[in-house]
Order: structure tokens, then sequence, then C-alpha cells
């Protein structure tokens, strides 16, 4: 059961009649809107919305159920629960993303006040006796027999999710299961904002432009533009990603860089200059102590278990072996890009290569080796290019049209609204965000802000989605220009903001991303930026800013020759981020601590050691404050799919329509309807191999 408007006579409630006697008549997150109107949304209207929600949808639940006719019926019951839901994910999905991307102290105190509450309704939910035997109901009635695939996929899933949330508990214990929700959304919440305090406690004035030789132009002109914005001379450095990036790729001081690196890798931790505040660490614990009491109260061994409940993969054994399989290929790679790395560090005068030394100079070396850097193709990516190239692939696989609208009321000036069209007809809009700045998490990612579904009374509620990066931004006249690799995370979004789009499922339950196994809703997105290597698709995502000429042959064939470079190391640094997620749920309680089971991983499958001060975890939001604990290893999971799905385009052609409106429509178009492997052999005309992945990677045996 997910979130989703309001309720169908009879359950159509008289909810808060707009009346200037009524305080809540005013409040923006209780009225009918299409697009959020978030310049009107203050943190005062917050939790007397969510208040007056939750209050409506438990009084029109309580009689729904005792309403409930002897015949059950899809439209009178999983039909008005939707749109209840509807209403509640209309209140707080604008709330939620305003918290990610604006955050303030009173946004964020409105927000965590309503997390407990909304915690304990949905633990309500799930564990509604009445509810769950109205589900049972239905799904063995004469009625389902007649359902289509997507029903009996929902009612499937929801059943499931009931069990998942201790339906079948003695009362006490079921108890202990919404108290440890409860207590569990808090903590989350908690790591998220500790580290985006840590990164915003830690910035460094330069005032002497000697100490940032080694930097591009571009890099200096957004640091003095940071140091304007706080009313400083010179330039400052912070650890949003493109500064710190900057710096540990192109410093020459080596000094700053490990000032930097130190800065970075100790946020939210007991370790660095800033050691204690914000720390992480007691969390982690505690966040892991819960979900290890989560999972052995619901008769799961341990977390790792519990989460497979809900994915792809059919045991912690297969995830294990498969990831251990991948290290096992990669590992003599890795190790071979990194005696290059040393050989080269060393006859530039560093024998002793250190964690803050590896960007740098692999930089240099895939300067020297291929004579391309990802400064020097910036100038070929300015983002309204890259945009407009990125819809024309879509349009010309998926059949659709891309326009951007104005005159819209968005959270921020650099906030843009695109719409999809298709054959003249709408389909869905989405919101761009896509520049680093203060009190905006770091990272990237797609968040649906409005699912598609058909509502009680026949109408077709159309999708929306925010697509949120942290590029680097434009400086003064100049346009954002964006690296390769922010072309590679812009079109990776894009793939999960289609999935959410181009959804053709008319029942909330299952239409986009949802009801979508977690180690499956990678596939869409890591199958998009295929295209970023493309020679077709960069012929449309490039051209210089300045002429517009597009991308010189010679830069195209040394982007192409360094497209595997160091691909090694990459490898195993994922499958290492994989193992000990997957390894720090299912085995704790053995003692170790996280730090313990992380170098255990390492010693393991990584090459190269960080120093011991290291706290990565610390800032490991994906599976301490996201929807990845236990999950990680969707990534490299997904990847096969995703690499076996493009291995047909390159059969066929890489913007091959065909091909296009296939995988739009087996995987696309059917969201969370079917289980993803009926889907992939639906498009691919068989299982998933790993062969493609690898030779993407450079990491096949032709290769070694």
């Amino acid at each position: 059961m997910r979130e989703a408007n309001t309720p169908p006579a009879p359950f159509r409630l008289q909810v808060n009649a707009v009346t200037a006697s009524n305080p809540l008549s005013s409040n923006p997150l209780l009225q009918d809107f299409d697009l959020p109107p978030y310049s009107a949304i203050r943190p005062e209207h917050v939790e007397p919305a969510i208040d007056q929600i939750l209050a409506d949808n438990r009084a029109a639940i309580a009689a729904l159920l005792a309403e409930r006719p002897a015949a059950p019926s899809w439209d009178a019951l999983v039909q008005p629960l939707d749109e209840l839901h509807a209403r509640l994910g209309q209140a707080w999905s604008p709330v939620s993303h305003l918290n990610a991307v604006c955050n303030n102290p009173e946004l964020r105190a409105a927000y965590e006040a309503c997390l407990p509450k909304l915690s304990e309704y949905w633990t309500e939910l799930g564990q509604n006796r009445a509810l769950f035997d109205a589900y049972q109901g239905l799904a063995s009635s004469p009625a389902a027999e007649g359902f289509e695939v997507v029903q009996t996929t929902i009612l499937e899933h929801a059943l499931r999710d009931f069990r998942l949330s201790g339906i079948d508990l003695p009362a006490a214990e079921q108890q202990r299961y919404g108290a440890i929700q409860m207590k569990l959304s808090e903590l989350t919440s908690k790591f998220s904002n500790q580290l985006l305090d840590a990164t915003q406690a830690w910035t460094k004035q330069v005032d002497d432009e000697a100490a940032l030789a080694g930097l591009t132009d571009s890099a200096k002109a957004q640091m003095a533009q940071a140091a304007a914005a706080k009313n400083l001379d010179g330039w400052l450095i912070s650890l949003e990603f493109p500064s710190y990036y900057a710096v540990m790729t192109y410093a020459d001081d080596r000094a700053l860089r490990e000032e930097v690196y130190t800065a970075y890798c100790t946020r939210a931790s007991d370790q660095g200059q800033n050691a204690g505040q914000h720390d992480n660490g007691p969390l982690m614990v505690e966040i892991l102590d819960l979900r290890q009491e989560l999972a052995k109260l619901l008769g799961f061994a341990h977390f790792s278990e519990l989460s497979l409940a809900t994915k792809m993969a059919e045991s912690t054994a297969q995830v294990l072996s498969f990831l251990r399989d991948l290290a096992v290929r990669s590992k003599p790679f890795a190790v071979r890009d990194l005696e290059e790395l040393k050989a080269f560090a060393a006859e530039q005068g560093c024998a002793d290569l250190q964690s803050w030394d590896v960007g740098y100079y692999s930089e240099k070396l895939r300067q020297q080796r291929y004579s391309i850097s990802q400064e020097q193709v910036r100038a070929w990516f300015p983002i309204d290019k890259v945009l407009t190239g990125l819809f024309a692939i879509v349009q010309q696989l998926y059949g659709i049209e891309i326009a951007e609208l104005q005159g819209f009321d968005g959270w921020h000036p650099d906030v843009r609204l695109f719409e999809i069209k298709e054959n003249g007809q709408h389909v869905g809009r989405f919101f761009f965000d896509l520049y680093a700045r203060a009190n905006k998490r770091g990272g990237a990612w797609m968040d649906g802000a409005r699912d598609k579904r058909r509502s009680a009374q026949g109408e077709l509620i159309s999708p929306v989605a925010n697509l949120v990066c942290n590029f680097t931004p434009a400086v003064g006249e100049q346009p954002a220009l964006l690296t390769h690799d922010e072309v590679t995370t812009l079109f990776h979004e894009f793939g999960h903001g289609l999935h959410h789009l181009l959804t053709r499922v008319e029942q909330a339950g299952a239409s986009g991303i949802n009801g979508v196994a977690w180690d499956a809703v990678e596939l869409p997105s890591q199958f998009m930026e295929n295209w970023c290597w493309e020679p077709q698709g960069l012929a449309l995502i490039s051209g210089h800013f300045e002429t517009g000429e597009p991308l010189p042959q010679d830069l195209l064939d040394k982007m192409l020759a360094a497209k595997n470079f160091q691909s090694g190391l990459m490898m195993v640094r994922q499958l290492e981020f994989s193992l000990f997620d997957f390894e720090l749920h299912a085995s704790h309680g053995d003692g170790r601590s996280v730090l313990e089971v992380l170098e255990g991983i390492r010693a393991e499958v990584a090459v190269l050691r960080p120093p011991a001060f290291n706290r990565f975890a610390n800032s490991f939001a994906h599976i301490f404050a996201g929807g990845y604990a236990a999950g990680y290893y969707s990534y490299k999971w997904a990847e096969v799919l995703s690499a076996d799905a493009f291995s047909k385009f390159e059969e066929d052609g890489v913007l091959n329509p065909a091909t296009g409106r296939a995988f739009r429509e087996a995987i696309l178009a059917r969201g969370g309807s079917q289980e993803p492997m009926l889907l992939f052999v639906d498009f691919r005309g068989r299982e998933p191999s790993i062969d493609a992945l690898l030779r993407h990677c450079g990491l096949s045996e032709e290769a070694a």
C-alpha cells in the first residue's frame, strides 16, 4: 500500500470547508492543486495539514471497513484507499522535497515533527486486521478471477506487505514493531541532517590565488563566487561536491588536497577538524540494532534477509555469490590499474601515493595517456545543448515530445519545468533542479511528485517527477558547463524519470516505479547512461558553448578510448560499498564494529586502503538515510540487466525506434505490474547474462 487523493462516494469526507473562520482554510497543503504552490508553503502549514489529513484518512478507512459490501470488489476497497493516500501524498511530497532542496531549521523541525505521525499511520494500516481480511477476501473472491495482471500483482504485494508490517505478530510485538519503525524514521532523518550540517560546517577561505595552482579557471571562478556570496575576499573552498572534486582532481598543492580530503572523509564523525560535531557514529549503531531487531521480530535471520523479501534476488547467498564473483573477475584489473598509477605518480615525484593523491594523478595519467581531461571536454557540454540532445534521443527512441514550460511556481530560480507529450497528448511533467547550492542535500536523485493513476471519477491523473542533481552552476555570463561525468549523472536520473513518467499502468500501486523490486529499479537509469558513450548520442548532446561546433572527432576518439580508464578500480570500489552494506546488515551483532566490518571487506576486495581516520560509513546516506539498506548491491545487479538490455540496441542500432518502443513497452510502460525478470525476458527474449557488463567495462577475458 502506497501513498496515493480524495476518496470516492460513499466514503468522500467533508474535509475542512473553506471558510473565513476556519484556520486551516488558507493552508495551501489542504487545497486542491495541480502542481504544488511551492512559494506559498510555510513551515507552519506542515504539521496542521498532515494532522488533518491523517485524521480524515483514519475516519474514512473506518467507514470503508464498516460499510464493506458482502461481495468484495476493487472499486469498494483498493480504489478508495488509493484516493485517500493520493491526498496524503499530495501534501507530504512537496514538504519532503523542500526539506531536501531548501533545508532550513524551521522547515526541518516541521518535517521531523510529522515523521513519527506518518510512521505510526503506516504501521497502523499494515497491522489493521480488518483491512488485511478485506484484502485477503478480495484476493480469493470470484471477482479476482477477472482481474488484470496488474491488479493481481498489487494484491499479492499488498498481502506480502501486511505480513512484513507484522500483521501476524502478537499485540505486544506489533507495538514494538511500530515503536521501532517510528524510531528508525527519526534516526535516519537525523543522519541525513547531521551529514548536511557537517558538510556545511567546514569551509576554507583562500586569499592567495597561488595556493589554487592547477585548478581550472571555472573552478576558481565558482570558488570566488562562493566567497563573494558570503561577503568574503578571495576564494572559498567547501565540501559541496563540485568544489571538493575540483581540489582533489586539479590542485597541485598536495597539502591542500590532504586537508580537503581529510575534512570530506571525516564528515559527521569522531575524526577530523570538527571531530564529534554532528557525529553519525552512534546513530549508525542504533539504526543497525533496530533493523536487526525488526528482522528478528518478523522471523528473518537478519536485516539483509528481510531486505530481500521485496527484491528480485532470491537469497543472501545468491547476492553474495554475485558480488564476490564480480570481485574475483575485477580485482586483477584493479591491481593493474593501481600499479600503473603508482608507477606514474612515482615518475612525477610522488613515491608514496595516498588517497588524496589518487584523483590528482589519475587525471594527470588520463591526460598523458589519452590527451584528454574532464575539464577539456566541459566546453562541449553546455547544459542547454545537453538537454536538447537528451530530449532528441528519447524522442527518437520512445516517440515522445518534450517542451519547456513557463509561468510555474518553483522552489528556486534555477528550477525548470518540462512537459512530455505523445502524439500531441499530455503524458506528464518533470522539474529539473540541477545545481549545487547551500541548504540542498548532496547527490542526485529522482522522486515521484505525483503518481499516474485513474481516479474514482474516471479522470486520468498524469505523473509528475522531481529530478535533482548537484552540478557546478553557471558562473557570470557563461552557461553551466558539464563534465562528461555530470552528463552521465543527468542521463541516469532522467532514466529514473522516464520510468516514472512513461508508465501505462493506471493503478497507483504499480504505476511508474511503484511496486518495482528495488534491485531492478536502477535498470532504466543505468540503461540511459549508454547513450553518453555512443558517437550517435554524443553528436546530439555536445556542441561548443561559444561556437556551437560539434565535438571534434579527435576528442571523441580520445573520450571513447579513455572510457574504461581505471574501470577495475572503479568496479572494486563499488563492490566494496555493496559487500560492506550487505555484510553489515547480515552480520550485525557478531561483535564487530561498523569500521571493523568495513575493514574486513576492504581486506577482501580493495586494492588501495584509505587512511585510518577515514570514516566513509558516517556519510553513507544511501544505506543509513535512503532506501538502499542491504540493497546497495542493486546498482551492480541492475547494471547486468541494463548492459544486457543495451546490447540489443548494439545489435539493432543504438537509435533504432522499433527497439526503443519495445524497451518502452516491456520495461518503462509496465512499472511494477509484473516481476522484473518476466519483463526483462519479454524484452530480451532470454534471462540476462553478465557478459555484456564485463565487455562494456573492459573487464572481459579478451581485455585481460
